[in-house]
């Protein structure tokens, strides 16, 4: 039996899972011919709602609001997907296959043979938000280095490699490099989705399934299929169908910054008079407006966005319910509106600096990035030389004898 492909059969149902690679000719003929081979009571599709009306939309980028986006907090999602989807894009280039299309095939073919198909993938927003939300710090600095790494990465993929991501040891391999990497990513990308696919995929009418999958679900899959007919696990997935509750820590960590930020200025003016406290707080407006200002600057923003940085930042930087991104990226919006064109050439531009430039979509959520990374930055700086200003207070104060 082709390694792609996998024959499970549990109390009287039999489950043909498909593994594919989402750019692959051959995947597309791997599931055709599976379909009309096994003819199901049910195809099970890799896809969720959302994704699959994307793939039968062609026309949903000019729907795109990227204020509503904004105002959702979404922005760095859209990023993601937009590199996800340029990546996915650009493998497949040269053999004329568009992501997706393995799966679009499973559902046309069952449309044509008269057969339901389900959508039984986690919705894509969720997966991401998940995955964020359960990274560390250092985890999320290794994700956005990778996400930018493959939106520019230029080296083409051969016919041979990509149909080698469905082989078990390749697949295995890259697993093993994604948990030892990112641990919280693959957990959330791979593990979780291996149970909810495959909770959903049982859950599927009839004794005959045919399941499309990425081939690195496979195994997975079909671990927990055996789990579930055994007894040992059940179909219920809201556990991993929602965000992850915020752990007590990250909500006081959230509030200990701002409050530790004004506790350091209010000590400075009592304890080193109305000059040092003048000047951490200049210092605290400096830092922050000025690299917010800065990070809007390399973004190309409009001329009035980079006011709003500079005056927005100090301010939201001490409000954990809204960061200076926010008020930048819709400034940026309003004043250099999208167009029509932006929207349906996106997912090709963001593979370029120029096209991140160009493209006004691009360019609000380029704005939004760096000016919030600037803000950051601003924020421990300024922090920094608080605490050399006040161990320098508490210094003279100690050598007179003031304290």
């Amino acid at each position: 039996m082709s390694q792609t492909k996998k024959i499970v059969v549990l109390n009287g149902r039999r489950f043909v899972l498909i593994g594919t690679a989402h750019v692959s000719k051959e995947s597309c003929v791997d599931v055709d011919s599976a379909i009309r081979e096994e003819k199901p009571d049910c195809v099970a599709i890799e896809l969720d709602e959302q994704r699959y009306a994307s793939l039968e939309d062609k026309d949903k980028w000019r729907n795109l609001d990227i204020v509503k986006v904004l105002k959702e907090k979404k922005g760095f999602l859209l990023l993601a997907n937009l590199i996800l989807a340029s990546f996915q894009r650009r493998m497949g280039v040269n053999i004329g296959v568009k992501p997706g299309d393995e799966m679009k095939t499973g559902i046309n073919t069952a449309k044509e043979l008269g057969i339901p198909a389900e959508m039984v993938d986690r919705p894509i927003q969720l997966t991401l938000r998940r995955a964020w939300a359960k990274t560390s710090s250092i985890g999320k600095g290794k994700l956005l280095t990778a996400l930018l790494a493959s939106a520019f990465d230029t080296d083409e993929v051969s016919t041979q490699q990509i149909e080698n991501l469905k082989n078990s040891n390749e697949m295995d391999s890259m697993m093993n490099d994604l948990s030892d990497y990112m641990p919280a990513v693959k957990e959330v990308l791979i593990d979780e989705r291996d149970f909810y696919l495959a909770a959903h995929i049982w859950e599927c009418t009839g004794n005959s399934v045919v399941a499309v999958l990425g081939a690195g679900h496979l195994a997975g899959v079909e671990k927990h299929l055996a789990a579930i007919a055994a007894g040992e696990e059940n179909t219920n997935t809201d556990e991993i169908s929602s965000l992850p509750p915020k752990k007590a820590s990250s909500k006081i960590i959230q509030w200990l910054i701002p409050v530790l930020i004004v506790a350091l200025i209010a000590f400075g003016f009592v304890l080193g008079g109305q000059q040092k406290g003048t000047n951490m707080l200049g210092a605290w407006v400096l830092w922050n407006g000025c690299l917010a200002a800065f990070g809007s600057l390399l973004a190309g923003a409009h001329p009035l966005v980079l006011l709003v940085a500079f005056v927005g930042a100090p301010v939201t930087s001490l409000c954990p319910f809204i960061g200076v991104g926010f008020l930048t990226g819709i400034v940026q919006a309003v004043l250099c509106k999208p167009k029509v064109k932006d929207m349906e050439t996106v997912q090709d531009d963001i593979s370029s600096i120029k096209g991140l430039y160009k493209n006004r979509i691009l360019r609000v959520l380029l704005v939004f990035i760096l000016s919030s990374l600037g803000s950051s930055v601003g924020t421990f700086v300024a922090g920094s030389t608080f605490v050399v200003t006040l161990a320098d207070v508490f210094k003279n104060l100690l050598s007179k004898g003031g304290v």
